[in-house]
């Protein structure tokens, strides 16, 4: 093993991600029920550490969105089960709160085969996460999230690097204090979860930690953006007849009417609860439309501007 190779492991190690618990080194003599409990607590002592990340993520956050209201992009990078939690969450913006796709990046070493399966080597590409990221033009209004749980990746490392040196914000997540990744980024969330219950498998409680940060950080960004209004989300996609009954369902709640005007409304809207919700307060669609560009996409805002002029 080069000496190179050898230090990241000694610093994966030491981060816990690679060491072993020796609460469980006979698990595999333990009965079902014993296991199940021993994972259920290492998932709930997860959460319970992005519980105490709140105001690193806060801090993220203040940062990210001023850039992301210019008009920036939201980037996901990352390699194996870290980047597959990233695309997770990146993929689920645009049908929940609308986040157009063209302002959305994913990145995942090895590419899309790299969902389905491991990609041999692909996460040591330096070479590629750089030449995959500059290929997209990182500008400075962009939010680059790089996440690793060793934060040894190299494709990740390389990748929010590149992305920094362009001008853009760049966010590191990982669940070693010590790794390159942080030291990279221009911001760092250390989420450090400690060893794995299975020694390694970073799929486990480190890749929940991951997944819950990334809730946080994106669902409150898409909240201050005004995608969300009275706890609905009103830039919902609506692309089947499932969301079609949700969509009448948050009209009425938040707008009322009959069924049939709720249904008008919807369609001069175009399916957007957002804009119905305004035709139903007695606005023209284009009123509606001129509102929520007067007020950056918010609808409070716009309706409370409404109710002020009346």
């Amino acid at each position: 093993m080069a000496l190179k190779d050898q230090n990241a492991f000694v610093s994966q190690a030491s981060s816990g991600t690679e060491s072993q618990d020796p609460r469980y080194v006979d698990i595999d003599l333990w009965p079902a029920s014993s296991i199940l409990d021993a994972l259920a607590e290492a998932q709930m002592s997860a959460t319970a550490v992005v519980k105490t990340s709140v105001p690193q993520i806060a801090k993220i956050v203040a940062a990210a969105l001023p850039r992301l209201q210019a008009g920036g992009r939201l980037f996901y990078v990352g390699a194996g089960t870290s980047g597959r939690v990233g695309l997770q969450d990146g993929v689920e913006l645009t049908p929940t709160f609308g986040w157009d796709p063209e302002r959305l990046v994913l990145m995942l070493a090895g590419g899309t085969k790299a969902l389905f399966e491991a990609v041999e080597g692909a996460e040591d590409r330096e070479d590629m996460a750089r030449a995959e990221i500059l290929s997209r033009t990182p500008e400075t209004n962009d939010v680059v999230l790089g996440i690793a749980a060793s934060g040894m990746t190299p494709y990740t490392c390389a990748a929010i690097a590149a992305a920094r040196e362009a001008g853009s914000l760049t966010v590191g997540i990982s669940s070693n204090p010590e790794g390159r990744l942080l030291r990279e980024a221009e911001m760092g969330l250390s989420i450090v979860t400690g060893p794995e219950v299975i020694a390694g498998s970073t799929r486990l409680k480190a890749g929940t930690a991951q997944k819950a940060a990334l809730n946080l950080l994106s669902t409150t960004l898409m909240i201050q953006m005004g995608h969300c209004y009275r706890g609905q989300m009103v830039d919902m996609r609506v692309v089947n007849a499932k969301l079609e009954r949700r969509a009448a369902q948050m009209v009425q709640l938040l707008a009322g009417g009959t069924s049939a005007e709720i249904a008008e409304a919807l369609a001069m809207s175009g399916q957007n609860v957002k804009r119905a919700v305004l035709v139903r307060s007695g606005m023209t669609i284009d009123e509606a439309e001129s509102a929520l560009a007067a007020h950056e996409g918010n609808l409070r805002a716009a309706l409370t501007s409404r109710q002020e002029h009346e």
